[in-house]
């Protein structure tokens, strides 16, 4: 039965790459057959994927110890529940999880896509193909979930004990159904660079794209807080750790995304920033898989130290420079026509809205790699705790509220005084009686009480 599955791992690893080839061959040469044939290999790969997803639980569930993924992460002790979702409880399991997922989104966006979208979908395809051949390298030659071991021991080692929590079992593919789906906007923006349709057509399928992981990832982040402030015993929800920071970030520039295309579709401006954002997203999302996998940095929530740090440093590499690239190669293509006429106004908010995103963004970025630079200059190790990250995001937390309560109610292009003072003074008046009731009810200090009046403003 493990062959089957291995077996399913090699040829998911050849239907992808024909996909990537075939659909950028058809692209080019505008052979509608070769885009189909590619079509046809991505929900291939899917089939093949789930085949090996299946295999594997069927390992686990009929205690098969002698693979050593699950002699490793489950025992004879583990109610069900546990057993079952032991498949994302280490490195193997979950990578592969993650190719099964990645798979899921390529199949639904072929098959919602079957005749829309006819001159982005070949080289939309191409970069999700490559993706997808991506992970099904490492999941042959890197993180084998199908290793066995010379014996079959009586039971297994067992899954980690902070992992064996209802919300933990929820939790992480939560957060990949968020990270992995960043890939289809990502391979529309590509698309329409790659094609050169870089009006507003690619927006509409990225951003639809983007709203679903979005949603996922926001969910995930709010179910692992939950989950550290029961498991952990922090103290609190959040505590700005290396893993957490990983999956937030993406979850900042997609927000961002989301404001921003707005304003290209409106106006038609800011389109090398809405490519930047949407590169930015998913490169983000294989940088903060690095940092959860290689174990380059101590978390609560890591992996352990694996050789799989290089596979993805790589990944990221090339996302970035063929990113950059092609957006450097229709640089005269991008250039907006339209501009912001007042900083009064929407486009100004969102723009406004963007570039603190995009601040809070590289705040926590610095604070998540900076250690990882000091040690790779002169070897030592230190940590950045919670004072640098409470004390730089609180006043950007503040900004994002504030905009929150002015942003919506702005018209496009300008507005008057008269407009900003009629649609804000009872909002206005809602913050101070937000404050005043945060008072009453026992809140201290500024910083509590200014949180609770812009977001009585904001509401």
């Amino acid at each position: 039965m493990i062959d089957f599955g291995y077996f399913a791992l090699c040829l998911a690893l050849l239907t992808s790459g024909y996909a990537l080839l075939s659909s950028l061959a058809g692209g080019r040469s505008g052979r509608l057959a070769l885009v189909r044939s590619a079509e046809n290999a991505m929900l291939a790969t899917c089939l093949l994927l789930t085949l090996a997803v299946c295999v594997l639980w069927h390992a686990l569930l009929t205690h098969n110890f002698q693979v050593r993924f699950v002699a490793e992460n489950s025992n004879l002790a583990m109610p069900l529940f546990y057993t079952i979702t032991s498949l994302w409880g280490g490195q193997a399991g979950s990578l592969l999880f993650w190719g099964w997922i990645l798979s899921l989104y390529i199949a639904a966006v072929v098959l919602f896509y079957r005749h829309r979208y006819r001159e982005l979908m070949p080289y939309a395809v191409s970069v999700m193909a490559a993706s997808s051949f991506f992970f099904c390298i490492l999941h042959l030659f890197s993180a084998d979930p199908f290793v066995t071991l010379p014996f079959k021991p009586e039971d297994g080692r067992g899954l980690n004990p902070l992992l064996q929590q209802p919300l933990m079992a929820i939790h992480p593919p939560l957060l990949y159904l968020g990270m992995i789906g960043m890939v289809v906007p990502f391979a529309f923006a590509m698309a329409a660079l790659g094609s050169g349709h870089l009006d507003s057509t690619w927006l509409r399928p990225a951003r639809r794209w983007m709203l679903i992981p979005w949603a996922f990832l926001g969910a995930g982040l709010l179910l692992g807080g939950k989950w550290a402030y029961v498991e952990l015993g922090w103290g609190g929800y959040w505590a700005w750790d290396p893993v957490e920071n990983a999956s937030f970030l993406p979850w900042l520039t997609g927000t961002a995304f989301i404001h921003s295309v707005m304003v290209q579709e409106r106006r038609g401006m800011l389109r090398v920033w809405n490519l930047s954002l949407v590169v930015s997203t998913f490169a983000l999302t294989i940088l903060g898989t690095f940092i959860t996998r290689s174990g380059v940095l101590q978390s609560a929530h890591a992996f352990v130290e694996s050789q799989i740090g290089p596979w993805f440093l790589t990944f990221f590499a090339l996302i970035v420079i063929v990113s950059l690239g092609l957006i450097a190669w229709r640089g005269d293509e991008l250039r907006a026509p339209g501009r912001i006429d007042s900083p009064i106004s929407r486009e100004g908010a969102f723009l406004a809205n963007n570039v603190v995103f995009a601040g809070f963004a590289f705040v926590v970025l610095l604070g998540t790699i900076f250690p990882l630079i000091v040690e790779a200059i002169d070897g030592r190790t230190i940590s950045v705790g919670n004072p640098y990250f409470d004390q730089m995001t609180m006043p950007i937390g503040f900004t994002l509220l504030f905009l929150m309560a002015v942003a919506p109610i702005l018209p496009w292009r300008k507005a008057s005084g008269d407009v900003l003072s009629d649609r804000l003074i009872w909002p206005a008046w809602l913050g101070v009686g937000s404050m005043v009731f945060a008072a009453v009810v026992g809140a201290r200090g500024w910083a509590p009480m200014l949180a609770f009046g812009l977001g009585g403003f904001a509401g």
